[in-house]
């Protein structure tokens, strides 16, 4: 009888301390003072990510997140950045990493901005240098065959809100925009029609006006000119000369009206090189379905 009481006592022992380590596992820990970004990539193995949690503070010991792994043998974990800025339990933890609660921020990229204006808002926002940005865009790698005649990724960088990481590089996120132009282009129906010639008419008059009820017929201007060999003497084309000369101080000077550059459409017929900036939907659809009209002043 003394032993079975003594069995009990030593079952009853046990269950509690089970019990207790589990509500010990279930408290709440921070062993940080600032928030933590931790990224994951992909093939981590659960004790390399075990051993990250446990050098970043998020939680005590390694060996706890091993523990829940064992009680969750079948859970995939997933890749990616994950952000932690309060307390949290091993479990939390892990019920965050196995639904793949990744963190991510937004950039919105506004109709109109042209590269410079792109590389500057990334470089604000503290998302990469201005010049890590340029680099890529300066490339033609990832629009060329849709457009070969692309002088660079401008105007193929369509204006929207993207989703990134502190991981996104400046290459994912031209990918993404570039992506995300494939995409407009598609659904535009454009058919087989020049695609650089419309992308840099679409710039221009995504710049010229801000008023979308306007923008069908500053293309007709535009194409009207063009037929006639007119110069299409667009004054933010003159800007981006100059923001191409690296001479641009914020006004156009009689310098920039003359000067010689190939998308200074003052001094040049025709369309220029290339998109001065990244036009939207609205300014592709009036590019390729002007007004009608035979017009050739705005």
């Amino acid at each position: 009888m003394r032993i079975i009481r003594l069995l009990l006592a030593i079952l009853l022992a046990l269950g509690g301390a089970a019990v207790g380590f589990v509500v010990w596992l279930r408290q709440p820990y921070q062993g940080f003072q600032k928030e933590v970004f931790l990224n994951l990539e992909r093939g981590s193995g659960t004790r390399d990510i075990a051993a990250a949690l446990e050098q970043s503070g998020v939680i005590r010991h390694s060996w706890e997140f091993l523990l829940v792994r064992v009680w969750h043998p079948d859970v995939t974990l997933q890749a990616g950045e994950y952000r932690f800025d309060q307390p949290a339990s091993v479990f939390q933890v892990f019920g965050r990493i196995s639904r793949g609660d990744v963190y991510h921020f937004e950039f919105t990229v506004p109709e109109g901005s042209n590269i410079f204006d792109i590389a500057r808002l990334a470089e604000e926002q503290g998302i990469f240098k201005q010049e890590e940005f340029l680099r890529v865009a300066r490339g033609t790698a990832l629009i060329e065959d849709l457009s070969p005649k692309a002088r660079s990724l401008e105007g193929y960088l369509f204006p929207s809100t993207y989703r990134m990481t502190h991981s996104t590089k400046p290459i994912d996120l031209c990918r993404m925009m570039t992506q995300e132009f494939r995409k407009h282009w598609k659904q535009l129906s454009a058919g087989p029609r020049d695609v650089h010639s419309v992308v840099t008419l679409a710039s221009l008059v995504e710049k010229e006006t801000g008023v979308p009820a306007e923008r069908a017929l500053v293309a007709s201007v535009f194409e009207n000119r063009l037929g006639q060999e007119m110069k299409l003497e667009c004054d933010p084309t003159t800007i981006y000369a100059a923001l191409l000369d690296h001479r641009y101080k914020g006004v156009i000077h009689r310098s920039d009206l003359d000067s010689k550059n190939p998308y200074n459409t003052y001094q040049r017929e025709g369309l220029p090189p290339g998109p001065i900036a990244n036009p939207g939907a609205g300014a592709l659809e009036a590019a390729l379905h002007p007004a009608e009209t035979s017009s050739c002043f705005l």
